[in-house]
């Protein structure tokens, strides 16, 4: 019988191991034989760095690079060209815990009602049905092209700094998981992701995709540039073939978070191959970012809030006509935008 390799299960210590890629020491997941549960190879596994390292080499990648390495390599081909059971049927949540959980009430939200309007935020909260628990936790609902609820996302962030707020189990939770705890939810149930976001795509499907990282950065951006449909990947390796498909036929930009431009251009080239889209790959922050900027792997959401929470907008709405100046008055965040992309305004005489 066969059984799937999986990453080793954190124990201690002394199951994560120095990186091949980058050298850090405990921060290596190996993955281990389905059946013997030993490790395939040292340099089969997965950093835990995604934004300094993201390095990921899977078993399947593994034994078609060296096909003579296993003894087993038979019985993998065998069972990646056949399906030995029916694909399991992708669960789904009932949209009722969408509509009950969607609420002003969260420490994200309060953060964000620090540089926003409450217009806009109202905005941001009718278009991503943004949840909160009643500690206060923001809950990113992942909702599919189809409208059906994948999951949702729990997070807890500092309401003064917007900063997520990480404890023993990294701060992140699943809405899918709480239900099967509390008995809610068959154990079996079959976790599909999906973009945070994609049930605009249906909604609107003309405009421009835009995709980045955090669901954060998305909701941000969405504000200072309403043109495009703002979508979040979710983390550094959110860009899956299989998710990306919804981008057929979409022109498409992606935004990646500084140190992470290379590897989301390499996934362009494959996504575009395979997914009948177009992509191109915003320099916007590697043009602008300083040293210290990449160190911390800044994201285009850090680079809005500071404008906005340190109110250089105005300085910008100095040099336009008043007419401009009026609008940037009426939506600040607009300001970003235009300074961001260099653009000038362009005076026509009557």
């Amino acid at each position: 019988m066969y059984n799937k390799p999986y990453l080793q299960p954190y124990k201690n210590m002394n199951t994560r191991h120095q990186c091949p890629s980058c050298g850090a020491k405990n921060s290596f997941t190996l993955y281990l034989d389905g059946n013997t549960n030993l490790p395939i190879n040292s340099k089969v596994g997965r950093c835990e760095r995604e934004s300094k390292c993201g390095y990921h080499y899977t078993p399947k990648q593994f034994f078609l690079d060296n096909p003579s390495e296993n003894s087993d390599q038979k019985e993998w081909k065998s069972h990646l060209s056949k399906s030995i059971d029916p694909p399991t049927p992708i669960g789904f949540l009932p949209f009722e815990f969408v509509e009950d959980s969607v609420s002003f009430k969260s420490n994200f939200i309060s953060f964000l009602c620090e540089f926003l309007t409450n217009q806009q935020v109202s905005r941001i909260i009718e278009n991503y049905a943004i949840g909160a628990t009643k500690s206060k936790e923001v809950i990113f609902w992942q909702i599919d092209f189809m409208g059906k609820v994948r999951t949702g996302k729990i997070m807890q962030y500092n309401p003064i700094t917007g900063k997520r707020i990480k404890h023993e189990s990294g701060a992140i939770d699943w809405v899918h998981n709480k239900l099967k705890k509390t008995g809610k939810l068959d154990s079996e149930f079959n976790l599909k992701q999906c973009f945070f976001g994609e049930h605009l795509l249906n909604l609107y499907p003309n405009p421009t995709v835009a995709i980045v990282e955090s669901e954060k950065s998305a909701l941000i951006a969405s504000i200072v540039m309403p043109d495009f449909i703002w979508l979040a990947a979710g983390n550094l390796n959110g860009l899956g073939v299989e998710k990306c498909k919804v981008l057929n036929g979409r022109k498409v930009v992606f935004y990646p978070d500084l140190g992470a431009f290379d590897k989301w251009q390499l996934k362009a080239i494959e996504i575009e191959k395979l997914c009948n889209c177009t992509i191109a790959v915003s320099m916007l922050l590697e043009d602008k970012a300083t040293d210290l900027d990449r160190d911390n792997g800044l994201d285009i959401a850090d680079y809005i809030i500071d404008q906005l929470q340190n109110n250089s907008t105005f300085e910008i709405q100095k040099r336009y006509s008043p007419e401009l100046q009026y609008m940037l008055y009426q939506n600040a965040a607009l300001a970003i935008l235009i300074e961001k992309l260099e653009l000038e305004e362009l005076i026509r005489s009557n």
